[in-house]
Parts: structure tokens; sequence; C-alpha cells
């Protein structure tokens, strides 16, 4: 007895010494359970706007990147090169957000830090490059109001990708750095983010802050453009006379307001409700309701990657020509397709025709035979004459 109970009392020793000394290696996966806080119901919603945001978000942000790369005059101008760069984040955010998300949260899949966080910087990536494009567009706009004469000397083609470039690598390295290093010091203990296991309430700060800075950056150039529009509208009503340039400036200051404010009204929407619980996340100590709230809530950030090319991209008129012309050649192609697959055999079956009569004719022994006698007969009248 005393062998059984020293025995078994070395067990629960064990257990508790391999629990304890690695709890990133089975802790952690026990304890990712407080984040998976969706319902059946709950999934099922959440699970309905992934499987559906992100396929036509993938498809639309495809074509649009496609129409860009095989048109010359397109990818040579830096406009579209920066909403090129916006359809790529998307595409990358239609990817990744949503196999991470679901995985997570409908497949409730448990992964060990370095995992979770590899697929969380993807993430990051996505919408962070999203913004960022996004920012660049409307400084591009700006320039081009502002400095309408010198535009094209201010923003070549090479400043624009060197933008990106620059763009890209901030990106890949702030939404990283939870990977390399910046992560939660005690694991899934409460210090950390409620909202994403590993994370850190200092790296949650600072990112957040940095995505808020390039949304007032985005508001405050899209304000301008509309200050300067009304600038221009103002002078031209003061040369011409009320009667004659008041229909047109209404015209012109309604259609900028109305494109503006759907932008911005789009992009705030999507953005501030997940925002705002990123900052409640660092201040108090969330719900598990709030949590759901928050779970919803970066769904909209999906919606906003699929509602970013009908914007920015098919608003344009050059880019819906194009995207026609490109349409247009493959139809064709398949036409050609289809009428060389038409001729093909009827070619193929008058060859077959053809060679057969060549081969029932060679194989007709009687008439070979027959054209053979008459050559024959022929060469023996012509003896006969030359011997008379």
């Amino acid at each position: 007895m005393e062998e059984w109970d020293a025995g078994s009392s070395l067990v629960p020793v064990e257990v508790k010494d391999i629990t304890t000394s690695s709890p990133t290696a089975n802790g952690s996966c026990v304890n990712l359970e407080r984040y998976m806080i969706l319902s059946d119901a709950e999934k099922t919603a959440i699970g309905s706007i992934c499987f559906l945001a992100g396929p036509f978000t993938l498809l639309e942000n495809a074509l649009v990147l496609g129409v860009i790369a095989t048109t010359v005059t397109l990818r040579q101008r830096p406009s579209y090169i920066f909403i090129g760069s916006l359809a790529l984040a998307d595409v990358f955010a239609s990817c990744f957000f949503t196999t991470s998300f679901l995985d997570f949260h409908l497949f409730r899949r448990r992964d060990g830090p370095t995992a979770y966080l590899f697929k969380l910087g993807g993430v990051t990536v996505a919408f962070t490059s999203s913004v960022g494009s996004l920012l660049l567009t409307a400084l591009d706009r700006y320039l081009c109001i502002h400095q309408a004469s010198s535009y094209k000397v201010l923003l070549t083609r090479r400043r624009a990708l060197l933008s990106l470039l620059a763009l890209w690598s901030a990106t890949i390295f702030i939404s990283f750095l939870p990977l390399m290093g910046w992560r939660c010091p005690t694991g899934l203990a409460p210090p950390c983010s409620r909202l994403f296991p590993y994370i850190s309430q200092g790296y949650l700060t600072c990112w957040t802050s940095f995505i808020l800075v390039l949304l007032a950056l985005i508001l405050v150039a899209y304000a301008l453009i509309l200050w300067k529009a009304h600038r221009h509208e103002s002078a031209m009503h003061s040369l011409q006379g009320a009667a004659a340039t008041g229909q047109a400036r209404m015209r012109m200051d309604i259609r900028l307001a109305r494109t503006f404010g759907l932008i911005l009204l789009i992009l705030v929407g999507c953005w501030l409700p997940a925002l705002s619980f990123m900052l409640a996340d660092v201040a108090v100590l969330l719900s598990r309701s709030q949590q759901r709230a928050f779970a919803f809530c970066s769904t909209l950030c999906l919606v906003n990657s699929a509602i970013n090319p009908l914007l920015y991209a098919l608003r344009c008129r050059e880019l819906r020509v194009a995207l026609q012309r490109l349409l247009q050649r493959v139809c064709d192609i398949g036409r050609c397709k289809k009428s060389t697959q038409d001729i093909t055999p009827a070619l193929a079956s008058a060859e077959d025709n053809n060679f057969t009569v060549f081969t029932t004719e060679d194989k007709t022994p009687g008439a070979r035979t027959t054209r053979l006698n008459s050559i024959s007969e022929m060469v023996n009248h012509q003896k006969l004459n030359v011997s008379k």
C-alpha cells in the first residue's frame, strides 16, 4: 500500500510540473477557449457573412488587378498604381481574414503562439495596407486638385512605386512585430488583450493609433479637396456671373460632396466600430458579450474591402472601358476557339473521305489491271508503227 500510494502520488506532481513549466504549449491551447465565444447561431451568421463577402471580394479585386495589369496605359499612371495596390491588399484581406477567422471561431482550431501570430500578421498586413493604399489614393487626388499644373512632375511613376514600396515594407514590419517578440509576456493572462490571444495591450494601442492617424489623414485630404473645389467654383461664379454658372457650380459641388461623403461614410462606418472595441480593450476589461460584438464588427472590415473596388476602381471611366475591352477580347477568344472546333471535324472528315477514295481506288484490282493493260497496248502499238 505504501508503494502504491507513493507511486500514485507522483502522477499529479508530474502533470503539474508539465503544465506549469510550459504554459504556452499546453495551457495556452486550453485557455484559448476564453476567446472562442460565439454561439451556434452567431457562428452561422458570421460564417454566412464570410462565405459571401470573402469570394466576392476576391473575385472583384482580382478582376481590377487583371485589368490594370493587362492595360499598358493604366499601369503607367500613378493613380491606377495606387488602385492596384488597394486591390492587392483587399485580395489578401479576403484570403487571410476569411480563412483565419473561420478557422478560429467556427472550426475552433487551437494553434500555438507562433502559428496564431503568423496568421494574425497576415491579416494585419492586408488591412493595414488597404488603409494605407486608401491614404495614397486620397493624397494622389489632393495633388491632382491643389497642384494641377505640376502634378505630373511631382508624382511620377517612379515616385509612386517608391511610395508603395515604403508602405508595404512598413506595413509588413509593423504587422509582424508580435511574431518577432512584442507579445504579451504573461501568455493569456489578464494583462493581455481580451480580443486577440498573445497580443499585448501596448502593441494593440500602437497599431490602433496608427490606423486612426491614417484615417484622419484621409479625412483631411478629402476635406481639402472639397475646399479647393468650392473655392474654384466660387471664383468661376464671380467671374462669369450667377446666372451662367450657378447651376454648374451646384452640380459640381453636390457631386463631389456626395462622392466623398459616401467614401468617408463607408470608411468610417466599417472601421470605427472595430477600432473602438480595440481602444476599449486597452482601457477596460471586456465582457463576453462585448467580445462577441467585436467579432461581428471585425467582419465590417472585410465588407469595406468588398466595397472598395466599387468606389475607387469601377467608378473610373478609363478602367471601365479597359474592362469592357478585356471582356470583349476574352469573348472573341472563346468564339474563335468554338469556331475552330466546329471547322476541324469538317476538315478531318473531308480528309478521311479523300483518303478512302484514294485507298479504294488503289485497292481495286480490276481497275488497276485495266489501266496497266491499256498502257501496254499503247506501247506495243507504237513499236509496230516504228517497225513499219
